[in-house]
């Protein structure tokens, strides 16, 4: 081996010398491994020291022929070789420092030996691929060619404090990161559109779930679901106010612009900590490569934040990634668009874009499963799409049976076939495809809310309210799901949980009608009926009550109290002035006047229209006065519910 110190165009750093004529990389005066392509990258790091160093000019000096999306592989790929050999970390470098949204930085001390003088560096081109090293006989090494015999002893020392010097170095950069705030939880932003065009907002939204949806399949990485994220979209405020709101410890933003058939999108991470920009890339590929441009994406984002990502995970990842035609794709984009503004007009609309997915390519799983969630949806309310509650259960059912027949470890697939089981009272099925989905996706905010609910409705509170809980962690400032926590407690018999979790949904969302309506029965519930009036008030004037009703309900309060406001909701129901009540609402305004033969006729007719509210039969407070009934009891058994557990 020729000694370093007596050759030209030799640089020091720490324990590392580069040989820039022969490209060879040293440690400690051993080589280290290291291919053509991450020495081209160092090397051109080399000649601007403590200069920013952009990706424009890398891909210009390196890759001037190639296309972008090759070399935003290439160069991330060459990137990370690179700190490997080095023994660098992105996050807390000794070496190269990445600058967000621009390029590297070499930041480490360089020194020239006094025997090898400096001169020009060489090109990348001119960087030799390194050569297969030869075999080297023991204690003898060439010198200018020459076999000479070395002094063994001399060199052993200076080994020596050179391996202490890199220990210390490694010590205290690891000492450093030890220090480093963990990320054990990430937002990912909502992702700016910038293709100059408002009408792919679908797109710049479904590329931001796409995002949170293979993060969320990552054990030990809380990832905050879409729901609340989307709050923030063209926020103003900073990232550490969104941090602290979301309780996370690192925050995802980025941009996508799509530019005819080619998609790009930008990432950063930031340690919320600190506000310290820990990693940036950039992405790009044709459309029809977008599921790999995702999956890219979140891979690198999770090896940022030190999660290892399993080979099962991987191909979990890879699997749910299987490319729908880019037609379909577009009109599933769109169709979740619809599906999540909240706006009753937009159903139909969601509908028709899951179906043209479905026609576009008869093998996009992931469009039947959404398609089934909006008839599973009609199901419950039968006001949207013109059909039948017994036909749109129809079509959820063939429709999630499709999905998980294309793709069985479809997470949006199992959850359809939960939503198809309750709507046949199949708890067990329900139950089987709840864990399925945990298992695939245990960071999905959905998954546990829905689970933690059905856990409620068999009675299976303590195992019900933590599931609510790990939904709110992941979802914290959505008003839905702490309405639905507010809900779960409510069927538990939590008064004070359920109104405090009401109220935090209305602080969220003042008009969420949902919360309105739970907080009305828990205040009925603790007989505090002046708040309940209110809260009624509140309500009615969401929920389609004309003002002339809602005061004649809110007037019968006042005048005969809570069997008045009750007894007038159940009249003017039967004169159709109010929006019409099921029989099992009905059935539970009876129970709580008391009238037990009227409730159990209601709840009758609710089980033989197979209403879906009867899934609640056995914990619904309301109903508690109805526990010692026979009648009661034998259409708890009906439901296939053990009364075993009711909390009456």
């Amino acid at each position: 081996m020729q000694p370093l110190a007596s050759v030209s165009k030799i640089l020091c750093f720490g324990v590392f010398q580069v040989d820039l004529r022969s490209g060879e990389l040293y440690k400690a005066g051993l080589k280290v491994k290291l291919q053509h392509q991450p020495l081209q990258v160092l090397t051109i790091l080399l000649q601007r020291p403590n200069g920013v160093v952009t990706r424009e000019e890398l891909r210009a000096k390196l890759w001037p022929t190639d296309t972008f999306v090759d070399f935003e592989h290439s160069l991330n790929t060459a990137v990370r070789k690179l700190r490997d050999a080095l023994g660098d970390r992105a996050e807390n470098p000794t070496f190269i420092e990445t600058i967000p949204r621009k390029g590297y930085r070499f930041i480490a001390p360089l020194e020239v030996p006094a025997s090898a003088g400096l001169g020009e560096l060489l090109t990348p081109a001119q960087i030799p691929p390194p050569e297969t090293p030869a075999v080297a006989t023991p204690g003898v090494a060439t010198w200018n060619g020459k076999r000479t015999t070395v002094l063994v002893p001399g060199i052993v020392i200076v080994i020596g404090l050179v391996g202490m010097l890199g220990w210390k170095i490694v010590h205290d950069r690891r000492v450093a990161a030890e220090s480093a705030p963990q990320i054990r939880s990430l937002a990912v932003l909502p992702l700016t559109n910038l293709s100059g065009d408002p009408n792919q907002e679908y797109f710049t939204d479904g590329m931001t779930d796409e995002l949170i949806t293979d993060l969320a399949q990552l054990a030990n990485l809380r990832v905050i679901s879409r729901t609340s994220v989307m709050r923030y979209k063209k926020s103003e405020k900073n990232l550490r106010e969104i941090a602290q709101e979301l309780d996370v410890d690192a925050v995802v933003e980025g941009t996508v612009a799509r530019l005819g058939n080619r998609v790009r999108i930008r990432v950063q991470l930031v340690r919320t900590a600190d506000d310290r920009h820990l990693w940036a890339e950039a992405y790009e590929r044709e459309f029809q490569d977008v599921f790999l441009l995702q999956n890219d994406a979140a891979h690198e984002i999770a090896e940022q934040v030190g999660v290892n990502v399993m080979n099962s995970q991987q191909e979990q990842l890879a699997g749910r990634k299987s490319p729908m035609k880019p037609e379909a794709y577009e009109a599933y984009l769109r169709g979740r668009f619809y599906s999540r503004t909240g706006r009753p007009e937009d159903v139909q609309k969601a509908e028709a874009n899951f179906q043209q997915a479905i026609r576009d390519d008869p093998q996009a799983a992931p469009a039947y499963a959404a398609l089934a969630d909006v008839y599973t949806f009609e199901t419950y309310t039968g006001t949207y799409l013109g059909t039948s509650r017994k036909e749109a259960a129809a079509n959820a059912r063939s429709l999630a049976r499709k999905a998980l027949e294309l793709k069985p470890d479809l997470v949006e697939a199992h959850l359809a076939m939960t939503g198809i089981a309750e709507i046949d009272w199949d708890w067990a099925e329900a139950e089987k495809h709840y864990r399925r989905a945990l298992l695939l996706e245990p960071g999905s905010s959905t998954a546990h809310l829905s689970y933690g609910m059905f856990l409620a409705a068999q009675g299976r509170f303590k195992q019900a309210i933590p599931e609510t809980q790990i939904a709110l962690q992941l979802d914290p400032v959505s008003a839905e799901t702490h309405a639905s926590s507010a809900f779960t407690y409510y069927l538990a018999g939590e008064f004070d949980h359920a109104i405090e979790q009401g109220k935090k949904a209305l602080q969220l969302d003042p008009g969420f009608q949902d919360a309105h309506a739970n907080l009305m029965y828990s205040y009925i519930q603790k007989h505090m009926y002046e708040e309940a009036a209110q809260e009624f008030g509140r309500f009615a004037a969401m929920w389609q009550y004309s003002s002339e009703s809602a005061n004649e309900i809110e007037g019968a309060y006042k005048r005969g109290g809570i069997r008045a406001f009750l007894n007038k909701q159940i009249e003017l129901n039967a004169r159709g002035r109010i929006p019409p009540l099921t029989s099992f609402d009905l059935a539970c305004l009876y129970a709580l006047l008391g009238e037990k033969d009227k409730a159990l006729e209601y709840l009758e007719m609710a089980w033989k229209a197979r209403d879906p509210e009867m899934g609640f039969i056995k914990v619904q407070p309301e109903l508690a006065s109805l526990s010692s009934e026979s009648r009661y009891r034998d259409l708890v058994q009906r439901m296939g519910l053990s009364a075993s557990s009711s909390p009456f």
